[in-house]
C-alpha cells in the first residue's frame, strides 16, 4: 500500500530518473525554486545555519547540490561532487584541495549522511579549518517519529546499528545512512571525541517534524501552496518542547579547537 501510494505521489520530473547522474541534481534545484513551500524550507534551513557562521570569513559549502546558497551568501564557495551550473568547484568531501587553515567554515545541507567515510572528512576539516571555525550542517535526526517516516516513506537506507561510520557501497546520493549524523553525535560522540579532539559538538538542534514532509521534498509532488507555509511553519514551532520525540532534523554546529 505504501508502495503504492510512494508511486502515485512521485515527482514526474525525478521518476525514473539515476539518483547519481548530475541531470538528477540539476532537475531537483528546479523542482525546489518551482515548489515554493519547499523553498521557503530551504531558505529558513541557510538562515539557521548562516547564523553560526561570521561571513566576513571564508565558506565552503559541500554538496551545494539543488540548492541556492550563493543567493544569500554570494562570497561562499559552493562544491559538488560532479560539475553542475551551481558548482564553482568540484571535490570529494573526504579529499578536501585546501591549504592547511585555509577555510573557515564548512556547511552542509542534507550531505553528512552521504559522505562514505565521515573519519576522512573530519580528517581533511581538521586540517583545513583553523581554530575558531566550525562545520555547520543540517541533517536527518532520529527519534521516534522520524524512525518511522525514514523507516518507512523514505527511499534512503536507515541503519542505527550500524558499527561503524563506512557507508555500504553506493553512488554519491544513492549512499547512504539517514542514521549516521545520530550515530556520530550522539551515540557514538564519546568515539568521535577520542578520534577527533579538535572537534566539539557545541549544539544540536532538533527540528522540523512535519513541514519537510508536508512538502513532498525534491522526490515528492507538491501537497501544500507555498502561500500556507507561515502558517505551518508557526504551528511547527509549537512544538519545541517535544522536538526530541518528533523532530526528522537536526541543525548540528561543531567548533574546532
Amino acid at each position: 500500500m505504501l508502495k503504492k501510494l510512494k508511486r502515485i505521489m512521485e515527482h514526474p520530473l525525478t521518476k525514473n530518473m539515476d539518483p547519481d547522474s548530475p541531470e538528477t541534481t540539476v532537475t531537483r534545484s528546479r523542482i525546489i525554486n518551482v515548489k515554493l513551500f519547499l523553498k521557503q524550507i530551504y531558505e529558513k534551513w541557510y538562515h539557521q545555519i548562516l547564523v553560526h557562521v561570521n561571513h566576513k570569513e571564508s565558506v565552503l559549502e559541500i554538496g551545494s547540490g539543488g540548492g541556492f546558497l550563493k543567493q544569500i551568501l554570494p562570497a561562499a564557495l559552493c562544491s559538488e561532487v560532479f560539475m553542475i551550473p551551481k558548482a564553482d568547484i568540484v571535490l570529494d568531501a573526504q579529499y578536501l584541495p585546501f591549504k592547511k587553515n585555509s577555510i573557515h567554515h564548512i556547511v552542509m545541507l542534507d550531505v553528512f549522511h552521504h559522505i562514505p567515510n565521515v573519519e576522512f572528512f573530519f580528517t581533511e576539516a581538521g586540517r583545513c579549518i583553523p581554530s575558531g571555525g566550525s562545520i555547520i550542517m543540517i541533517e536527518p535526526w532520529m527519534t521516534p517519529w522520524s524512525r518511522l517516516i525514514y523507516r518507512y516513506l523514505h527511499h534512503e537506507p536507515v541503519d542505527m546499528k550500524a558499527e561503524n561510520w563506512v557507508l555500504a557501497e553506493g553512488g554519491p546520493l544513492s549512499g547512504a545512512n539517514s542514521a549516521l549524523p545520530w550515530i556520530v553525535f550522539d551515540r557514538d560522540r564519546d568515539v568521535l571525541y577520542k578520534k577527533f579532539p579538535q572537534w566539539h559538538v557545541k549544539q544540536i538542534i532538533p527540528h522540523s517534524p512535519f513541514v519537510y514532509l508536508l512538502s513532498g521534498g525534491v522526490s515528492l509532488r507538491n501537497m501544500i501552496p507555498g502561500y500556507l507555509f507561515p502558517f505551518f511553519d508557526k504551528a511547527e514551532t509549537m512544538l519545541n518542547s517535544g522536538m526530541h520525540k518528533w523532530a526528522m532534523f537536526a541543525t548540528i554546529i561543531l567548533n574546532r579547537e
